[in-house]
């Protein structure tokens, strides 16, 4: 079995979007405050994937690739 990470990070929104790792942590920020998550709590791929509209399996080939 292979383990896919469930964690995603702003360089990792950098590869998928194309834009700069700093708008990946204003995302990443946008969707804590969506989800009512603290600071230091992180954002899963699925709830990316729901804020985005990106299919979370598209999301998963850029993290693995």
């Amino acid at each position: 079995m292979l383990l896919k990470r469930t964690v995603i990070y702003p360089k990792d929104i950098q590869r998928i979007t194309g834009k700069s790792e700093r708008t990946g942590r204003r995302i990443l920020e946008k969707i804590r405050e969506r989800k009512g998550k603290e600071k230091h709590q992180m954002i899963t791929v699925s709830e990316f994937a729901d804020y985005t509209g990106i299919d979370a399996e598209i999301v998963q080939q850029y993290l693995t690739d």
